[in-house]
């Protein structure tokens, strides 16, 4: 079946984009290729510890790769988080990573894409993100005001902090991000 660019084999749950990239559920035997995948999609910046904290030690995170012709190509996380005084489920978007040779060929959007469904179907109502408006715009992320990030954010950063709602009947949130252990680190938020 073909939806939003993607095909879906509904039996083993896994999606490709029409790149042929595959998505799937990441697994422990990906955790090497996922380590070497970080530094090459964002030599500057140290992502390792947060990644490995996130995939390895965080309940119910999910955590799901790209893979094109044997290689893992693509690795995005969604980690469960609260909103203080909702009781809507809310998930966080980050990191995503893409091999730069890889880059500007869909398999980012076929990530995000993949991980919005399965959240969907599993029943949550928001994702928030911390990143390019124009970039996750498209998915229809928008600027959020109303949930305030667990750390102060630099004021070029406001428009960055965005949500979208994943069902119509989402109750709206206000309040504070309660975070997994992992994103309790001030320097992720003010990079």
């Amino acid at each position: 079946m073909h939806a939003r660019g993607l095909t879906r084999d509904a039996q083993n749950g896994i999606v490709a984009p029409m790149n042929d990239a595959l998505i799937r559920e990441g697994e422990s035997a990906d955790f090497a290729r996922i380590e070497r995948l970080y530094p090459d999609a964002f030599p500057g910046e140290e992502l390792l510890p947060l990644v490995r904290t996130l995939v390895q030690d965080t309940p119910d995170v999910l955590s799901l790769v790209a893979i094109t012709e044997s290689a893992l190509v693509g690795h995005i996380v969604f980690t469960p988080c609260g909103v203080a005084g909702g009781s809507d489920t809310v998930a966080l978007l980050g990191p995503l990573a893409v091999a730069t040779a890889r880059q500007k060929r869909g398999i980012g959007s076929a990530l995000v894409r993949a991980g919005l469904d399965r959240l969907r179907s599993s029943g949550y109502g928001h994702v928030l993100v911390l990143g390019d408006p124009a970039y996750y715009g498209r998915f229809g992320f928008a600027t959020e005001r109303s949930i305030v990030s667990p750390f102060p954010l630099p004021e070029e950063w406001r428009d960055a902090w965005q949500s979208i709602a994943l069902r119509s009947t989402a109750l709206r949130l206000r309040g504070t991000l309660s975070v997994a252990p992992a994103w309790n680190e001030p320097t992720l938020w003010s990079r």
